[in-house]
């Protein structure tokens, strides 16, 4: 994937270096180091220049990003998407439950992975697969994938600073509370690769904050909108079992529910200031027809 941009240097960044400068403007050092292996990345004036040259104000910077090669192991294959966004530096896709997001041992080709893989290989284009936010296999919802190694890491930074603010609907056993904080550290089950649990003394922080949108008395269960201050694994499942509410069809945190299909969770907005423009992007996913109500 190619990007191209295009700097107009003012008097504020008068005799700056152009490796400071890109690094002032969210450039990582590994981004740096990417570029000066790409001869002509670098153009100051349309001359091709080293990153320790100075900039003038009035000159006209140009960072060409060349991206040959597309991620190993994840072959192209032929899945529908559901594209909610794209520019030339970000792609958001709302995915289905029951699809993992990476491909592993036993889901080599049926990944969201593997659908990207094939979207842009039919138009030519060669992709590095830079997933922001992973979903588990059966969570639906919106996932947000850089399209180029400098969005990649502007992103990354954003994401460890909790600057992308995502909204999931979850459906829980019982009437839960109208709203409230669960602030309890999550860790390994031990012995388990995969389940988490509230551990109080070796658990990192987690905290989910969440709103009852709607209690359905017959059937008795609560529709939940939660939003994320950290970002553990299994974090809103875990919340929401270790206050009594575990969500429904969650077969590990809640096996002996069966009234939906898969666990009943779905990202369903996402939120943040675009790393290149500015711009803030506030987009929503549609929820799937498996989970709704």
């Amino acid at each position: 994937m190619n990007r191209v941009f295009q700097y107009h240097i003012t008097t504020e960044d008068h005799d700056k270096t152009i490796s400071s400068f890109l690094m002032e403007r969210g450039y990582s050092s590994q981004n740096l180091k990417d570029l000066k292996k790409q001869p002509g990345s670098i153009l100051l004036n349309d001359e091709w220049v080293y990153m320790n040259r100075s900039v003038q104000a009035g000159d006209e910077l140009r960072v060409i990003v060349q991206e040959a090669g597309s991620s190993e192991h994840i072959p192209p294959v032929q899945i529908s998407l559901d594209i909610v966004w794209e520019d030339e530096d970000i792609l958001i896709v709302n995915k289905p439950g029951h699809m993992p997001v990476h491909p592993s041992q036993n889901h080599h080709e049926d990944t969201l992975a593997n659908g990207v893989a094939y979207y842009y290989a039919s138009m030519g284009q060669e992709y590095v697969f830079r997933c922001m936010n992973r979903l588990d296999r059966e969570t639906s919802g919106l996932v947000l994938l850089a399209k180029h190694m400098v969005s990649g890491a502007m992103l990354s930074r954003m994401v460890m600073r909790h600057e992308i603010d995502k909204e999931y609907v979850a459906y829980v056993e019982g009437r839960i509370p109208q709203e409230g904080c669960i602030d309890r550290p999550i860790g390994r089950v031990p012995g388990s690769t995969i389940e988490r649990r509230v551990d109080e003394l070796h658990g990192e922080r987690a905290v989910t904050h969440y709103r009852r949108l709607a209690y359905d008395p017959d059937r008795d269960y609560s529709t939940v909108l939660c939003h994320l201050e950290t970002g553990r694994t299994h974090q809103i499942r875990v919340h929401m079992a270790s206050i009594g509410h575990p969500l429904l069809g969650d077969g590990i945190y809640n096996p002996e529910n069966h009234q939906t299909v898969r666990q009943a969770l779905h990202c369903r907005r996402i939120r943040f200031r675009h790393p290149i423009t500015g711009a803030i992007i506030d987009v929503s996913g549609e929820m799937p027809a498996d989970l709704r109500m």
